[in-house]
């Protein structure tokens, strides 16, 4: 497994100084936060010009980006788009909403069949986002979801579940289809909180993953809306920390 940072923790910030956050605190790898609002990283403006938006990043960041995460729904011509910055930039993972809870369920079929081939021609792994208010915010679904499109996977956020409807559920069913996790601290009725005071169970997670020859990426990804800015430095560089810690 490996350690990345989501430049969500700084999407209160440009992309570039995120990057620079991130670097500072010494991460290494680094994934991509599309904003819905678009004022972190604009999609429309980065697909728009995927060479400068490479040259660029490359030219300023010493980061290694491992995987893109895309908030809003994007449209076909927008995940082309995205396919296309992560060939250049060699990154193997996109991470993409589920539909929200009501959408028929085959309906969402079509959708992520036809994504999931989009990705895979281009020998990128595509995930749905474990999110309240979607699909998999019922684990049964979103595993689900994976049985019915082949080559789906899952990007496991369990702070969704320990703070929504499915918290009594177990998890176990999803490490099997999970290709990228977020992670951060929580209790039931807190979202975020200080590592360390939560009840997210970061070894059980590890040592699920791990009986399915989980090797690839725990992305720490604080939501910046629940943590001050004065706080998130220390916050960062314990996840970072406590994660390093589990991996030796």
């Amino acid at each position: 497994m490996f350690i990345a940072a989501s430049t969500q923790c700084f999407s209160d910030l440009s992309f570039e100084e995120a990057c620079k956050q991130l670097t500072d605190l010494e991460y290494e790898k680094v994934e991509f936060f599309f904003d819905a609002a678009g004022t972190h990283l604009n999609l429309d403006e980065t697909i728009a010009d995927v060479e400068g938006f490479v040259a660029k990043f490359r030219d300023k960041s010493r980061l290694l980006s491992v995987a893109i995460d895309i908030e809003a729904m994007p449209t076909d011509a927008q995940l082309e788009g995205v396919t296309k910055i992560a060939k250049a930039l060699k990154i193997t993972q996109i991470t993409i909403p589920s539909a929200e809870l009501g959408t028929p369920f085959n309906s969402e079929l079509d959708r992520l069949k036809r994504n999931l081939l989009m990705c895979s021609q281009e020998g990128i792994r595509l995930s749905i986002r474990t999110t309240n208010g979607c699909l998999t915010e019922d684990p049964h679904t979103a595993v689900e979801l994976c049985q019915a499109v082949k080559g789906l996977g899952l990007t496991l956020d369990p702070s969704y579940y320990l703070t929504g409807p499915s918290h009594t559920q177990n998890l176990d069913k999803l490490y099997p289809y999970t290709y990228h996790a977020h992670l951060r601290d929580s209790l039931p009725d807190q979202f975020q909180i200080p590592v360390g005071l939560g009840e997210i169970d970061y070894s059980r997670i590890m040592t699920g993953l791990k009986k399915f020859d989980y090797q690839r990426i725990l992305s720490v990804c604080l939501h910046p809306q629940h943590i001050a800015a004065s706080d998130r430095p220390l916050e960062m560089r314990k996840m970072r920390m406590l994660l390093d810690s589990m991996l030796i």
